[in-house]
């Protein structure tokens, strides 16, 4: 029978299980952070919008929506664009809530100075057949193309001393070290944009909703009373209907430009991991034939 060679995947002890471990990370805030905002929203439109203080003619009785008449202020007219409004802020504010956390999230995935500088500088030592001083180079940059460079560094300096493989197999188990690292980093810089995503669409669409409500009241309120008055009524029913559709445009546009951003910069790291697997398979496939 003919002498099977060893596989990358089913090789003796010398070749350890990946090094790379698993980041643990909870959804649990994710999933609060929308029903906080919504909760949020309702306050500022009902104890800040619709402050009695705001209106010349306020409703004494309270309750969930107090039905407050002829605002002094804009800040106050945008409570009588109705029970969507809160909505429309709880969706703003989890479009700030979440930039900021991607925003704090990226900036640590992108580490320190320049990605493209940073595989440079590995792939000058790995030249020199100075792993140790590539690993210090992770060390230094911090984020996930270094992360993951790490982990493909440390398989690479592990080959080296292996005997019983070829080339191709140690180059392939630094690739599947390097798949893995990347297949653990991925999720964790994706990780809220479908809420952004998601709000890109859903704002303009409560927004709309708000709006034909809002026309609704108005022209019910115009078949009802009738007259001159009534038309003047119309129009400032109309205008308070648009409330909902400026802060839905608003928060829509916002949301779009934030993940566009983002998106952006998860772009260009995934690049810099490419790249990194890459270097390390073809420089370990040129320097250790």
């Amino acid at each position: 029978m003919a002498e099977q060679r060893p596989s990358a995947s089913t090789t003796n002890t010398t070749v350890k299980a990946t090094s790379v471990q698993a980041k643990k990370s909870s959804n649990l805030i994710s999933w609060l952070a929308p029903i906080l905002c919504i909760v949020v929203g309702y306050s500022i439109w009902r104890f800040a919008m619709g402050n009695p203080d705001g209106f010349k003619t306020p409703d004494t009785t309270g309750g969930f929506w107090p039905h407050h008449r002829d605002p002094k202020s804009a800040f106050n007219a945008i409570y009588e664009g109705g029970i969507i409004v809160p909505l429309l802020i709880g969706l703003l504010l989890m479009v700030v809530s979440f930039s900021i956390e991607r925003f704090m999230t990226i900036s640590k995935a992108l580490g320190k100075g320049s990605i493209a500088d940073f595989v440079r500088k590995v792939q000058y030592h790995l030249a020199n057949r100075n792993v140790d001083a590539a690993l210090a180079e992770c060390d230094k940059q911090r984020g996930s193309v270094a992360n993951v460079m790490k982990a493909g560094l440390r398989r690479y300096k592990e080959m080296i001393n292996v005997t019983d493989l070829d080339t191709d197999q140690k180059v392939l188990a630094i690739q599947k070290e390097v798949e893995e690292a990347t297949a653990l980093e991925l999720p964790m810089l994706q990780k809220n944009l479908v809420f952004l995503s998601t709000i890109v669409s859903l704002g303009t669409l409560v927004a709309l909703l708000g709006t034909v409500l809002g026309m609704i009241r108005s022209f019910a309120a115009l078949g009802a009373e009738g007259g001159a008055g009534a038309a003047s009524n119309l129009a400032v029913g109309i205008s308070e209907a648009l409330y909902n559709t400026a802060l839905g445009i608003g928060t829509s546009a916002l949301s779009l430009v934030m993940y566009n951003v983002f998106t952006t910069k998860i772009d260009s790291i995934t690049y810099g991991i490419d790249e990194s697997g890459f270097t390390l398979t073809q420089s370990f496939a040129s320097m250790y034939k």
